[in-house]
Order: C-alpha cells, then structure tokens, then sequence
C-alpha cells in the first residue's frame, strides 16, 4: 500500500511539474511570456489601472512601476533566484530578471510576464553565491548555454512563479475597498464634575 501511495505522489508532483513549464509560451518575436486575459465585470479600467499599481509597488518595493506607452498601461521589473541540484544539496544556480506589464481596459485586464534573463552564480572565495558579472543569458538562448536538464529545471521554476505572481495579482485586482466607518467623537462634559 505504501508503494502504492508513493507511486501516485510522484506521478502528481510529475504531472505539476509539467503544468509548470507548460504555463510559458512563445510570443511572435519567439520569446518566452507568461500571458494571461481577466474578465473584471462592473469594474473600471482606472479602478483596474490603480489597483495594478498598488500591486506593482507592493510586490517589488525595490523597483517603483513606471507608466507605459499606451493608455491604463504600467511596467515594472524585478529578479529572483533560481536553484539548482535537489533536496538537501540545492544550492543558488543564479537569477532570473523579468518585466511585468499590466494593461487594463473596462471590465478587463491583460498582464505578462517577460524578458526573462539568467544570471548565473558562483562561489566566491567566502563561500557565498555570487553573480557572475558581465554574463547575461536570454532564456530563449538557455538550452544552448547550459543543457536540456537544467533548463527544464529553470523552466518549472519560472513557471511556477509565473503562476504564483498571477495568483497574487487577481488577489490583488479582486480585493474590495474596506468600507469606511464613520467615527463617532466623544465629547467630554466639563461643567458636570
């Protein structure tokens, strides 16, 4: 029974795993995206545009978002880091920077995530990872560079934070303003002691 069960928790981490590099694909210029389209009903496209903003500082307090060329469009960049090896021997493989851009119309609203650079890490003398400087990989050209198995690895992980970002965006555009209540003043009577 034990086997059993393991069996089928491997084939469903397997199957996420797939899901997770199957989440990125190509767009006309042949470059990886994450793109996604959200129906808002009822809700306006500044409403939309000032929540992606809230958003934008939010989730990358060390990168402010920058305004876009078309109208209710915002840009913001940020990185993360990538692993390499397994369980216990994982180590920092380098860094991903990526572009988010959040458009936004009545009733609806368009992101994605691209540009997706690697930078990758070594071990300086103290034993720290470190980036390694002058060295800058574009996703597309990865396979070419570092091999099929490490891409793919870097793949998932991309993926998977594609799908958590978009996860914590619709959270974000979703989210109701709290209504404000009316505070009532207490007032002090001073003539009866």
């Amino acid at each position: 029974m034990k086997k059993i069960f393991f069996s089928l928790a491997c084939l469903l981490c397997a199957q996420i795993a797939l899901a997770q590099k199957d989440s990125l694909q190509f767009d006309e210029g042949n470059n990886y995206i994450y793109y996604r389209v959200i129906d808002k009903p009822s809700l306006t496209a500044d409403t939309l545009y000032k929540r992606g903003w809230d958003f934008a500082i939010a989730f990358n307090q060390s990168a402010k978002p920058a305004k876009g060329q078309a109208e209710n469009t915002l840009n913001t960049s940020g990185k993360f880091l990538v692993y390499t090896g397994v369980s216990l021997m994982k180590k920092e493989g380098g860094q991903i920077n990526y572009t988010i851009n959040i458009q936004t119309k009545d009733q609806r609203y368009r992101y994605r995530i691209s540009n997706f650079v690697f930078i990758p890490y070594q071990r300086d003398r103290f034993g720290n990872m470190i980036p390694i400087p002058g060295i800058e990989v574009p996703l597309e050209k990865m396979t070419a560079k570092y091999g099929k198995k490490e891409t793919d690895n870097y793949l998932d992980q991309i993926g998977s934070f594609c799908i958590s970002t978009g996860v914590k965006l619709k959270s974000a555009m979703d989210k109701q303003p709290a209504a404000k209540k009316a505070e009532t003043i207490k007032k002090v009577s001073t003539e009866n002691w």
